[in-house]
């Protein structure tokens, strides 16, 4: 049975590593998702998203760690398609058949009634193509019904990669709608998307990998303090272990410097404290999550010296 605890998280990666040859796609990956909650999933291309959700549904076998559903690997789900839906390629649906077709053999397969086709062709707007063959959909459509067949099980978590992909604006907010409902209600959506602007709108919380480890995890705000202040210092280690020390959220930034949680005033109190000299102290701007996307996965100028080499959340990003 799947575990019952409330506060337990739905979707949970521990110390997750998959290599492929001499490349290593996921290292010693480990977050959460808990009910209630939109988690974004995001990183650049080649970070390691695909092949984490892979291995969170029982495509692809870890070198390391689990990915659990409920507290179990995918894999020993009795049931998993009424207990997770997922969709991460909706164009791998059968072209030959119909969308009501489709939606039928799903409910087949998951002994769920047939009626729901028809429920989940209204509920993702698609009851005008239900005897169109899926080969003559848009891209949108597609990704319209791929979110049906997840739906089917009537699952308590989501996994979608890129569901917003070839969605018209309509489509976009639609979908956002969606999610969100299906959250408030309970439920646990994890979702990749390159789609930072509607990620925004979309998540209560961020996860960011880059080059398949965990760079920062956390809401958006907490991500993105109010009170920010960029800082360069003489010896970064220095500063990065201080704030490390003292649960202080930072992130390295292109040019050298970093980002940190504090308003410049305490900061220099710290460094005073701290025995550290400073290069450089201004406050930082709020940022959207574009801008702090970027930040937070492009490689520093010195990723040597500006930054530890398996930066993790400090305790002020901690769930």
């Amino acid at each position: 049975m799947l575990t019952t605890d409330p506060s337990a998280p739905a979707l949970e990666i521990r110390g997750l590593t998959k290599r492929f040859g001499a490349h290593t796609a996921v290292d010693d990956l480990s977050f959460a998702s808990h009910p209630g909650t939109v988690t974004g999933f995001l990183g650049p291309n080649g970070a390691g998203k695909s092949t984490t959700l892979r291995m969170l549904t029982g495509l692809a076998r870890p070198d390391v760690g689990v990915a659990l559903v409920g507290g179990r690997p995918y894999r020993e789900l009795e049931h998993p398609g009424r207990i997770i839906g997922v969709m991460l390629d909706a164009t791998t649906l059968h072209r030959g058949r119909t969308g009501l077709a489709t939606l039928r053999l799903t409910a087949r397969t998951l002994g769920m009634p047939l009626a729901r086709a028809e429920e989940m062709l209204e509920t993702v707007g698609l009851t005008a193509a239900a005897r169109t063959r899926v080969g003559a959909y848009s891209y949108g459509m597609r990704q319209r019904l791929g979110l049906a067949v997840a739906l089917m099980g009537d699952p308590a978590i989501l996994v979608l990669d890129e569901p917003a992909n070839g969605l018209d604006p309509e489509g976009i907010r639609w979908m956002r709608r969606l999610l969100r409902d299906f959250a408030d209600a309970g439920g646990t959506v994890l979702l990749s998307s390159h789609q930072l602007r509607e990620v925004e709108a979309t998540v209560d919380r961020l996860v960011v990998i880059s080059r398949g480890r965990l760079v920062r995890e956390g809401t958006l705000a907490e991500l993105r303090p109010d009170h920010a202040t960029r800082v360069g210092a003489e010896i970064p280690a220095a500063l990065t272990a201080a704030l490390d020390r003292h649960g202080i959220a930072w992130a390295p930034r292109p040019d050298g410097l970093l980002d940190v949680g504090l308003p410049p005033i305490d900061l220099g109190r710290l460094a005073v404290r701290e025995r550290i000299v400073l290069t450089a102290l201004t406050a930082a701007e709020s940022e959207g999550l574009e801008e702090l996307f970027f930040q937070l996965t492009e490689e520093p100028a010195d990723s040597s010296t500006t930054a530890p080499s398996t930066p993790a959340p400090a305790p002020a990003l901690a769930s």
